[in-house]
């Protein structure tokens, strides 16, 4: 399904007979199949496909939905999200985000009415430690004439999800990761649910702690020998988590 919303193109999917909604949203880089899979595991209890309804979609600048303009944060970029919902008509949900979507959902449950909230390898707290390649990168940017180096430079030594972005995407990515979500995370007043792998390197385990501490009403499940992407590696055992804290069987 495609809806235009803000001038842009989203596509979606939404499962479950329910009236209650669910909304996932998926990593930097990935598209809506990404949380296909534990949609429907999810729906295989007779509760949660009677009572709830799930959306799914591609985030501006990913699958096949458009880009979001080149200035957009990620404050701005949820409010794309707001509008999405409001013009599905999806009130209060349940909010459910892998990573850049659990940032995205961090700040949408800060500032709107959320029944419960699901995270996954979200990273919110920004600790600052200059890295290798951003000591090179701001020397290069200190040389004159070097602008087309710096660039050449990034695609060398910067991250995976930097190389595969579009120009548009890269200033996203760039204007969205510096931000720290702690002070959203604590004006969360909806019960928080953060499950996280113990080997997770893209979004440490000390940072669920700390993310933890920041709520007003969460819990940290550590999903053992289990990466940044848990919710799929161990997609049975988490399924089963999220059907107790959803209120399924």
């Amino acid at each position: 399904m495609e809806i235009v919303v803000d001038n842009k193109h989203i596509f979606y999917d939404q499962l479950g007979l329910g009236s209650k909604d669910i909304v996932m949203l998926h990593g930097w880089g990935q598209n809506m199949e990404m949380m296909r899979p534990l949609a429907i595991k999810l729906l295989n209890d007779k509760n949660i496909k009677n009572n709830y309804r799930i959306t799914i979609l591609d985030l501006p600048g990913f699958g096949s939905s458009s880009e979001p303009d080149m200035d957009t944060d990620v404050f701005s970029y949820t409010k794309l999200i707001e509008n999405f919902l409001i013009a599905l008509k999806i009130n209060n949900p349940i909010m459910l985000g892998h990573s850049f979507g659990g940032r995205l959902s961090i700040i949408y449950s800060s500032r709107n009415e959320t029944e419960k909230v699901i995270l996954f390898g979200a990273p919110c707290i920004r600790e600052y430690k200059p890295t290798f390649k951003e000591k090179v990168l701001k020397g290069l940017k200190k040389i004159p004439f070097t602008k087309d180096l710096v660039e050449l430079a990034k695609q060398y030594i910067g991250s995976t999800d930097y190389k595969n972005a579009s120009p548009v995407m890269r200033r996203v990515l760039v204007n969205t990761i510096n931000q720290d979500l702690s002070e959203c995370a604590k004006k969360i007043t909806a019960p928080t649910l953060l499950i996280w792998g113990s080997l997770d390197t893209a979004a440490p385990i000390e940072q669920a702690r700390k993310l933890e501490k920041l709520l007003k009403d969460g819990a940290l499940i550590e999903i053992p020998g289990a990466t940044h992407y848990a919710y799929l590696e161990r997609i049975d055992y988490i399924t089963n988590i999220l059907v107790n804290f959803l209120g399924g069987k």
